[in-house]
């Protein structure tokens, strides 16, 4: 089959059709594919039909032979002389069989690393089918995009979908949109829940402006996320939800049918994918998204890394926006202002691919050792005010891509983020 390929791959508009990933060099034994690379070689040369006589004469100019060699790749030129071109009906059905062979054994090689743990998830396989259609031809339907001055002008003057609720945050930066990736940072116990129960289920949150939001959550139990959101959207604490039954109610129900959350314990990238595609959510809120990565290593880095394209592609495959929220590392604690070196894992990585970069502190406490009480005053308001959140915007490749620090209230007992 792979001389009845070159020999058709020596016309002009044949070859045209099928350069580059139609025909890569894995679909030929190593003895075509210095055959192959002198035909793309003449290809790119001379922009014409080239005959076998003319391949041969190229092949043995560029290539320095040994007497068995040379005899070898005579006999080789001689079948390609005498194979006709292929139709280009059958061309494509040979095309096809090749790759299923090529991508089949790569596919079993991959089976069989998972089978004996090398590899920890079916992730690399997914990526590999999804390259190919089903003919195993590779997916080229390239929808271009429109980069004509009017597309490009409307394109960047669109606002924001789904507009923050925290107003510092919102004349900043507006809100985000289907495609967006965001990474939340903090340390643990600085809000980090809060923080997004209070963008989704507060006062105008996205949930309140029509978005269909999934929270999954692999840190806390479902209910106890929960019962931030309860406190979010109610504007009560726990014990005033008790104590008033039917006020909760009232307030719980606008946004009550536009959240779901769920337990994703032990869950990978692979399956929040899954979820995206059956539930079609406008925001995915991951809580940790870290832990998604399922890969505990010395490679963390990479496997974070990993996880976060993923995360990424699917925001922009499934038009929603995507919160992942992260760890600071113990570097950040006791910081007023952290930075994005910070981040727990993956300081580059897992970074490169955010939209948008939120990383939130709070003030010292004197109490925890965590500042020498020698060198600070106690009567300083950022010692006093435990309530005070500090939001760095550490990236933003959004709508005017302003940085800088936000200063907020955390109202913890109301999971409420306030200006």
């Amino acid at each position: 089959m792979e001389i009845a390929l070159i020999r058709t791959l020596l016309d002009k508009d044949f070859y045209e059709d099928h350069k580059g990933i139609r025909t890569p060099d894995k679909l030929f034994t190593a003895e075509l594919r210095k055959i192959k690379n002198t035909l793309d070689y003449a290809m790119q040369q001379y922009d014409k039909t080239i005959t076998p006589a003319e391949l041969e004469a190229l092949f043995f100019t560029r290539n320095v032979l040994t007497t068995s060699n040379k005899d070898m790749y005579k006999d080789l030129f001689k079948k390609i002389d005498r194979e006709k071109p292929l139709s280009k009906e059958i061309a494509q059905e040979v095309l096809s069989k090749l790759f299923q062979q090529v991508v089949g054994e790569e596919i079993a090689k991959l089976g069989f690393k998972y089978v004996n743990g090398a590899e920890k998830t079916l992730e690399p396989m997914r990526q590999l089918l999804s390259t190919y259609q089903d003919d195993f031809m590779p997916n080229l339907n390239i929808d271009w995009g429109d980069i004509s001055i009017e597309s490009l002008l409307e394109a960047n003057d669109v606002q924001s979908k789904w507009k923050f609720n925290i107003p510092s945050l919102r004349n900043r930066i507006e809100g985000i949109s289907g495609g967006h990736l965001v990474i939340v940072g903090a340390r643990p116990n600085t809000g980090k829940t809060s923080f997004h129960a209070s963008l989704i289920a507060s006062d105008d949150g996205f949930a309140r402006q029509g978005a269909k939001c999934i929270v999954l959550c692999n840190e806390e139990h479902y209910s106890r996320v929960g019962a931030r959101y309860l406190s979010a959207a109610t504007d009560m604490s726990m014990e005033e939800v008790k104590g008033n039954y039917a006020l909760a109610n009232t307030r719980y129900k606008p946004v009550h049918d536009n959240i779901k959350i769920y337990d994703s314990t032990g869950k990978d990238m692979s399956w929040v994918e899954a979820v995206v595609k059956a539930y079609k959510p406008d925001v995915l809120v991951l809580d940790m998204g870290d832990k998604f990565a399922t890969r505990n290593t010395d490679k963390s880095d990479i496997y974070l890394k990993e996880a976060a394209i993923h995360a990424r592609n699917i925001a922009k495959q499934y038009d929603c926006a995507i919160i992942w929220m992260s760890q600071l590392s113990a570097v950040a604690e006791g910081k007023v202002y952290v930075d994005q070196s910070m981040m727990e894992g993956s300081k580059t990585g897992k970074a490169a691919e955010a939209d948008l970069m939120i990383l939130i502190s709070k003030n010292p406490e004197l109490n925890e050792g965590k500042i020498h009480t020698a060198t600070i005053d106690p009567n300083d308001v950022r010692i006093n005010n435990q309530t005070q959140r500090h939001l760095n915007i550490a990236k933003n490749k959004l709508r005017g891509g302003w940085h800088g620090i936000i200063h907020c209230e955390l109202d913890g007992a109301r999971a409420r983020y306030m200006a």
